[in-house]
């Protein structure tokens, strides 16, 4: 008798020195954002918030495709609740990358689509090889790319934007490192160790201050110049009596490495 064959998981997920590489793994459908998938991504999302193992996050994919965006396959006929709900947990989702404590690197060696490109949008920094692309074409299909639009106009110029939302074409990934949808664009045997680069220069500073400075990045920006400052004077108030900060500060005057605690 045959042995059933074993289902791969749709998302890997692997700790390596501190850092916490999560993998897209549907090649066979381009990673598309499966239900299941992003359910998998919400929870184990929420348990990388309170690892303090984890200093950095790599979100990776398996195959030549990046992410294709949402599984069209699974989206014909729905209800308008089950299509408010899949959109909903989605966006959720994309605000948890942003939310959690540690930076995320897009590691993006292929083509991202729809929610796809949304994904390299709601991640801190992100890493291309110079043979991946990047679209929103929804409107090509009825559906104009509207959740994907929101941290897309938030991470390049809004007529940049525009442009790749009312247009539905592909864009380079050097044209994505002009318009900063990206911050380095490499050929792809160097996508590890430009990836590598990153997350050894974030490791190598106090996780507590890497926190509060994530945090107070995306809080400001939503804010005017004057409240900017007012929340930017608060938070480092608060960082600058922190022993890390202290100890870095002691450890830069006496011209010696800094013993980070976390504290």
């Amino acid at each position: 008798m045959q042995a059933a064959a074993t289902i791969a998981p749709p998302l890997l997920t692997e700790l390596r020195e501190e850092v916490l590489l999560l993998t897209l793994n549907r090649p066979e459908k381009r990673n598309a954002l499966s239900r299941e998938l992003l359910l998998r991504l919400h929870d184990v999302l929420d348990e990388i918030a309170a690892d303090v193992r984890v200093r950095v996050v790599v979100l990776a994919a398996q195959g030549s495709a990046f992410c294709a965006g949402h599984d069209l396959g699974e989206m014909v006929g729905c209800s308008e609740d089950a299509y408010r709900e899949l959109f909903a947990l989605c966006s959720q989702v994309m605000q948890q990358f942003r939310a959690l404590p540690q930076p995320v690197i897009a590691r993006v060696q292929g083509m991202a689509t729809a929610a796809g490109c949304q994904l390299v949008a709601a991640c801190d920094l992100a890493v291309a090889s110079d043979n991946a692309a990047f679209a929103t074409p929804g409107v090509k299909i009825g559906l104009f790319c509207t959740t994907p639009m929101v941290p897309l106009v938030r991470t390049i110029p809004p007529r940049a934007a525009l442009e790749m939302l009312l247009t539905g074409k592909a864009m380079s990934a050097q044209q994505a490192l002009a318009w900063q949808l990206v911050n380095r664009v490499v050929p792809a045997e160097q996508l590890d160790a430009t990836v590598r680069e990153f997350t050894d220069a974030i490791r190598a500073s106090s996780p507590l201050t890497i926190r509060i400075g994530k945090q107070a990045f995306y809080d400001q920006l939503a804010l005017d110049e004057a409240s900017a400052y007012d929340r930017a004077t608060d938070v480092m108030t608060r960082n600058v009596v922190c022993q890390d900060a202290q100890e870095g500060m002691s450890a830069f005057l006496h011209k010696r490495p800094p013993n980070w605690t976390g504290q």
